[in-house]
């Protein structure tokens, strides 16, 4: 090739970049609302409309996404649950607390990620290609305390390491959680012989196998969990290069089954449903997203049918 053919070729390469770059950092704030029936309720029971939030890193100047998950109130969840990481700096609980303070009225559980403990740090990106390769604590401690605090006495349950139940309507569910996986924190609650909730939910942040093996076990009917960031920079037609857990790739978001699955279905059995959250933020180090918009998940509960 020509120095001229070469010239060209760098300064196409270059405006392609460029022209990517610039989508990725748009496409970070196309926040996106998913919705999914999930056929996990007893016969006769009504539907049940449960608001899945995770991994919201947020800063405070960011009041475009606060207010966004404020408007989510004109759903009408029955429920809402939060699958952690939902602060990126220090002075970011009372953004937090005025996102979700719609919700706090009524039904709400939640657990921790790491971004609720420790607050980002900027890093290799290729070390999110070996997730569990020296694990380091960051430095700067969040106020994990103080949020859950708040939320707790606002009536939403803690899930971290246990168990609990909420009442939704006149039906009662069941719900274990765990705290952060990808912290090692998570410790799986000792067994509850109590069987009169029409579902029981568990709730992680970090979706490892180990964990939804233990809910799987325990008889969960649906678990939540985030983390992945749905693998936050996609291939299109080809998905997530990573999920920053030992889950595979073609569950890094969405509605699936666990252990059996096809996309948006329960492929076995014995399976149960997971539906992962790819999250409505990123870290602040990062702030992009391509092919893999932020988003919240609305799933509509129903009765199974047959």
């Amino acid at each position: 090739m020509s120095a001229v053919g070469l010239r060209r070729l760098g300064a196409g390469l270059a405006l392609a970049a460029a022209g990517g770059l610039g989508w990725a950092l748009t496409e970070a704030t196309r926040y996106t609302l998913r919705r999914h029936t999930v056929p996990v309720l007893p016969a006769g029971a009504a539907p049940i409309r449960l608001l899945h939030l995770s991994d919201l890193h947020l800063v405070p100047s960011q009041r475009d996404k606060v207010a966004w998950v404020r408007d989510l109130a004109a759903e009408e969840p029955d429920l809402v649950v939060t699958t952690g990481d939902n602060m990126a700096h220090r002075l970011a609980v009372p953004s937090v607390l005025e996102a979700y303070a719609p919700f706090l009225d009524g039904p709400g559980a939640f657990v921790f990620g790491s971004n609720d403990y420790y607050a980002p740090e900027p890093k290799n990106p290729i070390r999110y290609f070996f997730p569990d390769a020296e694990k380091r604590v960051p430095d700067e401690r969040l106020p994990s305390g103080e949020l859950a605090a708040a939320l707790s006495r606002a009536g939403w349950v803690d899930l971290n390491n246990r168990r609990d139940r909420v009442t939704v309507g006149d039906a009662q569910l069941s719900l274990v959680g765990v705290d952060d996986p990808h912290l090692d924190l998570d410790v799986f609650p000792d067994a509850d012989d109590d069987d009169r909730a029409v579902l029981h939910l568990g709730v992680a942040h970090a979706p490892y196998r180990r964990v939804l093996d233990a809910m799987h076990d325990d008889g969960a009917d649906l678990i939540l969990a985030g983390h992945t960031h749905g693998g936050q920079l996609c291939v299109p037609g080809f998905g997530a290069l990573v999920t920053n857990c030992d889950l595979d790739r073609r569950r890094a978001s969405g509605l699936h089954g666990w252990p059996d699955s096809r996309p948006g279905t329960v492929g076995g059995e014995h399976s149960v449903w997971l539906n992962v959250s790819a999250g409505l933020g990123t870290s602040p180090y990062t702030p992009v997203r391509f092919a893999c918009p932020p988003e919240a998940s609305l799933l509509t509960l129903v009765p199974r049918q047959g």
